[in-house]
């Protein structure tokens, strides 16, 4: 299966457990959108899916290959994250040229382009960049890598609003160009709502939600107006979240539409990605 499966995998740190008997896959050839709050495993099951850590129990195949300490999933996966593994000594173009030689599949001249276009100082030591142009060093290596699997955790820390139009162009294009699997960890949630195929949800350890991106939108709404008649529309629905002042309510439902009453003053709207990752998480918290 050519997937990053995830089996049953649990960590636990003292008397915390980060992932508790966790399973679901990332599917070859999709863009996926990880979310998760704060503290939620979400950077924990990355890291053990990029050999950084390990599982307590467990495992993560890749492409069906045992991804524990298996030197032949090297050349399948990439993770670039906010931890600084490169020699902060060197030149980015020294980096470059390291990487070329770890990587069978790092397209160097690729990465210059890339860094001519964020304005990269390739000549400039890692460790004298601000913390966003090093973001854009990683993402400029990411984005170089010819490798089926990709994943991007909290990508644009550090970017201003036009660096950050300019990644997602450029990850967009490159997906065009070359199939593979993107899998993007952050907290902007709006900004890449467009971008994304599929939803995967991580709340306290647990995966909440995985769906499409569209069916989610499709079947999430909101409906609001006086408290009573809201709960009385719901009473048969899976209701996620509810927002109250005074005697007005809206209700955040995830199931199918029907019909308002006639009698009733209520207002349908369409429910964002934001809104749904918030009140699910919320729902979590109860």
């Amino acid at each position: 299966m050519k997937a990053i499966q995830i089996k049953n995998v649990t960590k636990q740190y003292k008397d915390v457990i980060a992932l508790d008997n966790v399973s679901f896959s990332f599917e070859y050839g999709k863009i996926y959108g990880f979310l998760g709050r704060n503290g939620a495993g979400k950077s924990t099951l990355i890291n053990i899916i990029a050999n950084r850590i390990f599982a307590d129990s467990g495992e993560v195949l890749i492409d069906d290959i045992p991804a524990k300490e298996n030197m032949k999933i090297h050349d399948k996966i990439f993770c670039m994250s906010e931890a600084d593994l490169y020699d902060t000594n060197l030149k980015i173009k020294d980096l470059f040229k390291w990487t070329d030689r770890f990587y069978d599949d790092f397209d160097k001249e690729k990465a210059m382009k890339i860094a001519n276009k964020f304005n990269l100082n390739i000549n400039k030591k890692f460790k004298a960049l601000s913390k966003g142009y090093q973001s854009i060093f990683k993402l400029t290596v990411a984005l170089s890598l010819n490798v089926p699997y990709v994943i991007y955790d909290e990508p644009v820390l550090g970017l201003d609003a036009n660096h950050r139009e300019l990644f997602y162009d450029l990850l967009l294009k490159d997906y065009e160009n070359s199939e593979r699997t993107i899998i993007i960890a952050t907290h902007l949630i709006e900004e890449v709502a467009n971008i994304i195929e599929e939803v995967v949800l991580i709340d306290k350890g647990k995966v909440l939600l995985q769906n499409n991106v569209n069916s989610l939108l499709e079947t999430g709404f909101s409906v609001s107006g006086l408290a009573h008649e809201v709960d009385a529309y719901c009473a048969d629905k899976n209701v996620i979240g509810y927002d109250e002042l005074s005697n007005l309510k809206i209700a955040y439902v995830l199931d199918e539409k029907t019909p308002l009453p006639k009698t009733a003053n209520l207002s349908l709207s369409a429910m964002n990605l934001q809104k749904l990752f918030v009140k699910l998480t919320e729902k979590g918290d109860q």
